[in-house]
């Protein structure tokens, strides 16, 4: 069997629960623990380019533990947690843990590319929305008749939620609109998500996700 699509032994350990606990104990120590501590965290996870270039390699994985803010945390973890603990069960944990990294790691990579191409060494990349981007993808291409409310409210089908989110970062990434965001690296998440399924489990997420 190729060992690229060697599967692992099922077993279902909450890795979402832990993921998500790691990311809010980080988020918390850094806004109980004084100013100088929380820019000292934030700088030492966070993929910043210039910094990378001095050998902080490790801030590729550590860059999806940090948050910006309240709100940044709160969506990210909600959505991990919605769409996540779904994905762990049908994938299983090792797969899943392995999918999440792997996804995270190299939307960093893509988008330590980009931000050196275009000379913004300086910019400061945290959040598990690349991964998580990826994890939704999975989502809607392992439920793809799925009813997602957006907002509580307009009833959407997963594929389409999932499809239409990427269609408006690539929007937003071609315009620069809402600048603050790091449009590059969700779809980066979202495009290394793709490639896991084709790579891994020799399965085009586009049939899936449009029934074809």
């Amino acid at each position: 069997m190729n060992i690229i699509r060697r599967p692992f032994r099922y077993r279902n350990d909450n890795v979402v629960y832990w993921l998500i606990g790691i990311n809010v104990l980080i988020f918390f120590m850094a806004q109980f623990f004084g100013w100088e501590f929380r820019r000292f965290l934030t700088l030492r996870l966070s993929m910043i380019p210039a910094m990378v270039m001095r050998g902080w390699v490790w801030t590729f994985v550590s860059y999806m533990f940090v948050h910006g803010g309240f709100s940044h945390i709160l969506f990210n973890m909600l959505g991990l947690f919605i769409f996540g603990t779904q994905v762990e069960r049908q994938m299983g944990s090792i797969e899943f843990l392995l999918f999440y990294l792997l996804t995270g790691v190299f939307a960093g990579v893509f988008s330590f590319a980009v931000y050196c191409l275009t000379g913004a060494y300086g910019v400061i990349l945290m959040g598990a929305s690349g991964a998580l981007f990826a994890v939704e993808l999975a989502y809607a291409v392992f439920f793809p008749d799925s009813i997602i409310y957006l907002w509580g409210i307009l009833p959407l089908r997963a594929p389409v939620m999932v499809l239409g989110f990427t269609a408006l970062e690539l929007f937003f990434s071609v315009t620069g609109m809402n600048s603050g965001v790091a449009h590059f690296t969700h779809l980066a998440g979202f495009g290394f998500g793709w490639i896991y399924f084709l790579a891994r489990f020799g399965m085009n997420p586009w049939r899936r996700l449009t029934g074809r």
